[in-house]
């Protein structure tokens, strides 16, 4: 079922793409302009990965790894700039540097400014699964090379960084899909990318043949980026460590820390700090219209009703496919997480579209309702389920389950009182996500939604596309204040929050002394 959710957008692209023939695809593909379009959205989500694997692996290895100030409060705040929509943020960096801009004709706009904002709001897919990763992998191996004379940046290039590899390629994944997909951001910093042009395609409503071609051709460049992954993943997949209880002693930095706590502030400041200025600023210059409460509480339920019913549905076409994922690794469960890739790197006009066309034809009474958005939903954002689900699942030592099996449980009984508790964390952190994500969402929503249904997402961008940003504002703040419950339960459930008495950095001898005991404790274990 999940993989046919996911090959909706697929069918519907080959089928239109097909009605033109091989011949008219050549002809738009093999253009100047498509060339164009595919090198700078190749070079943006390049540069954008690039810079996110940065940000995200040094602040997660900052956070849970070193005795940087504040690491706290900084393990939540990272994660923060997730409740941010890409349009929100773009709106209020170009209305701040219009702000602060010594030539008044000087605008916040083009390659560069677009490679900025996206990192500042798109680090959080690698932060947050490389921060619990550096929090579940086993200390010893690295103890041990410090025992041995490694220095600590040998030992983490060598060591610590090839145990989380996994998860700092699936945040990489996550970080080049999104930027692929994205919408807002380009189109307000005027970037011409696949997305925006095929959204520009569909709304004018000029080229619409044109359009689904360049989608196609996304897909095709998503498939590639997938098989490089694939082949990253199953290379890193022998440093995987165990699942642990010990913690691993912080890092003294010495005077270091203070450069590591300047960085992490930058990168807060920069990415909390201008939304909240320019939404301030907002905010200060009044609303607009009689019914601006009521329309604000409207908008509101409408988000959290689509928002949750789209969770639910994600989950549960993503429950089976990630303890396959995770018990059953093979070509099969491979392929399978695969296809439910694809239709995360496509924009949300064409999965839009798709599911216009699929509740038309296929399931009628589906159409006009809030389902058919939630199935949406479920086509974006399936990844993030899967993943959350498989990365519980493979956590959970399978000897438990079979020892259920060996007491005569039946297989649905061993699902219901053995696994399925096991794999609730993964499920509650990727509900939250998903629900996070659901609500940021905003071309699929707006061709989806039913008639007379408002969202905060929809609501905003009619307000900010003709200028009226104070009538704005609301819609971003309480956006922003419903974003951030789902993004604090999903860094509480990680683990990567810093315990308060942390470990003082082991000698040479206690390293060699504690290590030799933790071996000999597995041996009597064993």
């Amino acid at each position: 079922m999940a993989t046919a959710v996911a090959l909706i957008p697929l069918a519907y692209l080959v089928l239109r793409t097909g009605q033109g023939g091989l011949r008219a695809w050549l002809d738009t593909v093999a253009t100047e302009r498509t060339a164009t379009l595919a090198t700078t959205s190749l070079l943006l989500a390049a540069v954008v990965t690039a810079a996110c694997l940065a940000i995200g692996v040094g602040s997660a290895w900052l956070v849970t790894r070193s005795n940087t100030p504040g690491r706290r409060a900084f393990a939540v705040l990272l994660a923060l700039p997730l409740t941010v929509p890409s349009y929100v943020a773009a709106f209020t960096w170009v209305s701040v540097s219009d702000l602060w801009a010594a030539d008044p004709g000087t605008r916040f706009e083009g390659f560069w400014a677009a490679a900025v904002v996206l990192t500042l709001y798109t680090y959080p897919y690698v932060y947050l699964p490389v921060a619990a990763a550096l929090v579940r992998v086993d200390p010893a191996q690295e103890e041990v090379a410090r025992s041995l004379g490694r220095s600590a940046p040998h030992t983490l290039l060598t060591v610590t960084l090839p145990q989380v590899r996994p998860a700092i390629v699936g945040g990489g994944l996550l970080a080049v899909l999104y930027v692929l997909a994205d919408f807002g951001a380009v189109s307000i910093l005027r970037v011409d990318t696949f997305t925006r042009a095929v959204f520009t395609a569909f709304s004018a409503g000029f080229n619409r043949q044109g359009a689904l071609t360049l989608a196609s051709l996304l897909v095709l460049i998503t498939v590639v980026i997938l098989l490089l992954e694939g082949r990253t993943r199953r290379a890193g997949a022998r440093f995987s460590g165990k699942h642990v209880t010990r913690p691993a002693r912080a890092a003294d930095l010495g005077v270091w820390r203070w450069a590591g706590l300047a960085g992490l502030v930058t990168v807060v400041v920069a990415a909390l700090g201008v939304p909240a200025v320019s939404l301030a600023r907002w905010m200060a210059s009044g609303t607009s219209g009689s019914d601006a409460t009521g329309r604000l509480w409207d908008a509101a339920v409408g988000s959290l009703t689509a928002s949750l019913l789209g969770a639910l549905l994600t989950m549960a076409l993503a429950l089976p496919v990630g303890i396959l994922v995770a018990r059953h690794p093979g070509r099969l469960s491979r392929a399978l997480e695969r296809t439910a890739y694809l239709a995360h790197g496509l924009p949300g006009v064409v999965v839009g579209l798709s599911l216009v066309f699929f509740g038309v034809t296929v399931a009628l009474p589906l159409y006009q309702t809030t389902w058919l958005l939630a199935l949406a939903y479920a086509t974006l954002f399936l990844p993030l389920g899967v993943g959350a689900v498989a990365s519980a699942a493979s956590q959970a030592p399978p000897s438990l389950e079979e020892a259920a099996a060996s007491l005569g449980t039946s297989p649905a009984a061993v699902f219901r009182r053995v696994t399925l508790p096991l794999t609730l964390p993964g499920i509650g952190a990727g509900a939250a996500l998903v629900f996070l994500t659901a609500m940021k969402e905003l071309p699929a929503t707006l061709l989806l939604r039913p008639t007379g249904m408002d969202t905060l997402a929809t609501r905003l961008w009619s307000a900010t596309a003709i200028g009226r940003y104070a009538e704005a504002a609301p819609y971003a703040l309480v956006l922003v204040a419903l974003a951030a419950v789902p993004t604090w339960l999903i860094t509480r459930r990680s683990g990567i929050l810093p315990a308060a008495g942390d470990r003082e950095p082991l000698t040479p001898v206690e390293l060699v002394e504690e290590t030799t005991a933790v071996e000999l404790l597995e041996g009597v274990k064993a």
